[in-house]
């Protein structure tokens, strides 16, 4: 058996970078089984009534397909432009026939691995933050590997953002891809 390479850890990073935040937030969280990631599904959360603001569903779910990365993000008005690899998974996620919702949530990890993780008898602390992205609508790409993306820098994964989501799913408020812009590359 082999050590974890650098991508396996930053992989296993975004998944509990996600469960701890679902689990603040009150949430069901459970990574897929492989035939649902084979379909583009890494990870799913459950949430249940009361949410805020109201919503007339009591049960609401939510699919996550999961990235990492190293490389610094690079700011393109209010939203993070990242490389998409994979435009199979970029389809999945665009598709809008979908019974239950699916965002993208990519963790930024400082450069350096022995950044990514401190702890002491008083806290553990994951560097950097993860933010979602939801690409329903979002344009077919006219390329073969990769497809840019726009994560706006207001759509956090954290606690508060989660909670808002699942909320607004509980409305029937589903996240569409916010902008067209980009979409050519």
């Amino acid at each position: 058996m082999q050590p974890l390479t650098s991508q396996n850890i930053e992989s296993e990073l975004s998944y509990a970078y996600l469960h701890a935040v679902a689990s603040a937030a009150g949430m069901a969280c459970e990574s897929c089984g492989r035939h649902e990631d084979n379909a583009g599904a890494d990870a799913r959360i459950v949430a249940w009534a009361p949410f805020q603001n109201g919503g007339y569903k009591t049960e609401v779910e939510l699919k996550i397909q999961l990235k990492a990365t190293i490389r610094p993000p690079s700011m393109v008005g209010e939203s993070f432009a990242y490389a998409f690899k994979g435009i199979r998974r970029y389809d999945d996620l665009r598709a809008e026939s979908l019974t239950i919702p699916r965002i993208l949530v990519v963790l930024f990890l400082p450069p350096e691995s022995t950044d990514w993780l401190h702890h002491s008898e008083d806290a553990l602390l994951l560097r950097k933050c993860a933010y979602w992205v939801s690409l329903r609508g979002a344009r077919p790409s006219a390329n073969d590997t990769t497809q840019t993306i726009y994560i706006p820098k207001a759509q956090r994964f954290d606690v508060d953002g989660l909670a808002k989501l699942m909320a607004d799913l509980s409305r029937d408020v589903i996240p569409s891809y916010p902008s067209a812009k980009g979409e050519e590359e």
